[in-house]
Formats: structure tokens, sequence, C-alpha cells
């Protein structure tokens, strides 16, 4: 069966979803728009495994004007994704990110803290003496100082934020479907013209949208095109203490560790110390990465988390750039109606209203007005212009 649609999007997770949400309601745009959803009931979606977290504390000018835009749209998500009386409540906590660093990272904090103040964000950087007083639950032994964010920083209900995403695009009009993608046919060199589905449907389409996630490379390469994003595992724990930590940020350790509290419980995770293959989409939890790393950093960084219990785990995939591990949206140079919106390397949640409202923009006015996206573009990459992002 044939069907015309103005925008197809592949992928229906929160990228997917914030862009559908953001391109229907906005007036000076009438058309037809599909999403198509691979993983209908969300279970392996990396959105709906995603710790749900926002930071300020980037160290380049484009992922901060990111942040930024997106920490002021979750604020009002209740209304803005409000189905008639019934608001979108995604449990928004913002007790800001602590950034440990030792003296040989100090140096490198710093300059990023200049990055960011120039940028307008709040993060105080707090040295040594003053950390252990303010954090007495920290060991500070081996730190120079923390980066602590006074606002705009914290943790949501991100599954919670994708589903309003979807509700409320649904209400306005898009038409969400449940199939795989199995190809894209080209109507002239440089064009898409078809969106192929495994259940046998083609979707001629104005415009595609690839926010196909860990999935994304794939899709690319149906239009002869190549990115580097590849599938990239994550593990969260769950445990339970009995120590109190009182006041506790999301904190980012010198290990790489992360933690951040739930309620009475925490969350934590460590990268791995080695990457899956490339091919490799599997969710199995590597419960020895919390035992042989996790376990030992959390014991010497917070002493009261030598008494814990690990009590559920579960992973989930980033959507890994290779190239510089920050976002590639905007139209493919060479594929006139083939847009990006991938590649966010664990920022695709924080940065979802971004990406979303930047992207309609492109669509409805061929620029980018509400949030200026230029800088993620496809073509950085043939030009070795990285947005390096690292923590550490």
């Amino acid at each position: 069966m044939g069907t015309n649609y103005d925008v197809v999007i592949v992928g229906g997770g929160v990228v997917g979803s914030s862009i559908a949400y953001f391109l229907s309601a906005n007036p000076d745009f009438d058309g037809r728009i599909a999403v198509i959803e691979r993983d209908p009931y969300y279970t392996a979606s990396s959105s709906s495994l995603s710790t749900s977290a926002i930071r300020q504390q980037f160290g380049t000018a484009p992922n901060i004007a990111m942040s930024k835009f997106s920490i002021d749209f979750l604020r009002q998500v209740k209304t803005r994704l409000a189905i008639g009386d019934e608001l979108a409540d995604i449990g928004l906590h913002e007790p800001g990110y602590l950034v440990l660093a030792t003296p040989e990272r100090a140096d490198a904090q710093r300059a990023k803290n200049r990055v960011q103040r120039g940028m307008g964000v709040d993060a105080e950087l707090i040295e040594q003496a003053d950390l252990a007083r303010r954090f007495p639950w920290l060991n500070t032994d081996d730190l120079a100082l923390g980066s602590l964010g006074l606002g705009s920083e914290g943790w949501f209900d991100g599954p919670g934020l994708m589903q309003a995403f979807r509700r409320k695009a649904r209400t306005q009009g898009v038409d969400y479907l449940a199939a795989t993608v199995t190809g894209l046919t080209m109507a002239s060199p440089g064009k898409v013209g078809e969106v192929v589905l495994d259940n046998g449907d083609r979707l001629a389409a104005g415009t595609v949208i690839n926010a196909a996630g860990p999935w994304s490379a794939g899709i690319a390469r149906m239009a002869g095109a190549d990115l580097p994003v590849v599938p990239s595992k994550r593990c969260v724990f769950v445990f339970e203490t009995p120590a109190r930590i009182e006041n506790c940020p999301f904190i980012f350790d010198t290990s790489g560790l992360w933690l951040r509290p739930e309620g009475q419980l925490f969350l934590c995770g460590i990268p791995p110390v080695r990457e899956n293959d490339p091919d490799d989409f599997g969710l199995d939890v590597d419960y020895d990465l919390f035992d042989e790393l996790i376990w030992p950093v959390l014991a010497y960084r917070v002493p009261g988390f030598e008494q814990l219990r690990m009590l559920r785990a579960w992973a989930g995939l980033y959507e890994y750039n290779t190239f510089d591990h920050s976002g590639i949206i905007g139209r493919h140079p060479e594929i006139s109606n083939f847009v990006l919106a991938t590649g966010f390397s664990g920022h695709g949640m924080m940065h979802a209203a971004a990406t979303g409202s930047g992207v309609s923009d492109l669509i409805a006015y061929g620029e980018y007005r509400s949030v200026d996206l230029s800088a993620f573009r496809y073509e950085r990459i043939a030009g070795n212009q990285p947005i390096e992002e690292h923590v550490y």
C-alpha cells in the first residue's frame, strides 16, 4: 500500500517524538507527518532505558546552548504537553551536577568553567577544603576541586517525557506506525522517494528524518550515506545503603563513574572497559562491572557506600558518535530531503527539546530560528571540525 506524507520520521523515541511534536505544533507547517517506530512498546528503546538527566556543564558553546533551551522547555512541560486538563508531569528535580577534578585535571576544569560562565551557566568551582566541608560524606583526599551547578541541572522522568511528546503529537494529527524500515528508494540522485516498511507498505516522503538512534547508521546506508554512529551499551545499577547521604547532587567522579540518588535509592554506572561490537545491539547486563569496578570506586569516593546492596540493573544503548561524541543534526549535504537527528552519545534525552524545535524550524522555514543547531551539521565530519565533548 502506498501513502503520501510530507515528513516521515524514522524513530519514535524521545528525539523523533520531540520533532513530531514541535513540527505538528508549528502554525506555519500544515503537512502530514508519520513516525515509524520499530519497537512500539518501547521495551528496548534507548529513551525508555535512559537515566534521564540534564546538565549545563559542557565544554563547548553549542552543547551549552542546547541544554539552556532544553531546561527552559522541561520547566514548561506540564502545560506545553498537557492534553486537555491532564498535565504532563515529568518530576523534574534540579539539585545540580558535581564534577570532581584531580590536580591533573584542575586547569582543564577551570577552562571549562570560563566557557560555561561566558554562556551564562551558574557553576561554582569549589576548592578541596570547602568541598569537604560542604559534602562531609565525600572523600576529597585526591581532589583539587569540584564544579557544582547551582541551577538548571538535575534529572527527570525521561520515559514520561517521551510518552508526553508522543501523546501530544498524536493529538496534533501525527500518525505513529509500528513497523521496521527495510529500505529507502531514491526518486532521483540525491533525493529519497519512498520509505519501505517490513509490512510491505511504501510511504512516499517529501522529507525523511533519521532519528533512529543506535540504528541510524543502518538507515543512512539505505540512502547511500555513511554515519559514524554505532550502538554503545551502558549498564545502570540500582543500590541501597544504610548510610545517610544528604544533599547529594548528580556526581561525575574522576574515575568516570556517575552517581545520583533516586528517592531512597541510588543509580550509578561507569563506561565499560571494552566497547561492544558495532553490530551488537544486545542488552545483557555486565554484572562483573559492578563488582570489579563500580563498588570499589563507590566505597572509596563515599566511604558510607562500603555498606550497600545492589538491587537490580538494566542496560541501554547509546547512539555513539565516534567522531566527536556530539549530535549530528541537519540536512545531509548530498541528499536534499534527508535530515539527520542522531549521534547524541548519551545526550539525546537532555537535548531532545532543542533538537525537536530546531529541526522543526529547519523543515518549516529552511533555517534555524528558535535555537541555532548549525554547529552540529554533518559537514563538520568531512571538514574535521569536531565538537569534542568529554566530562574528563
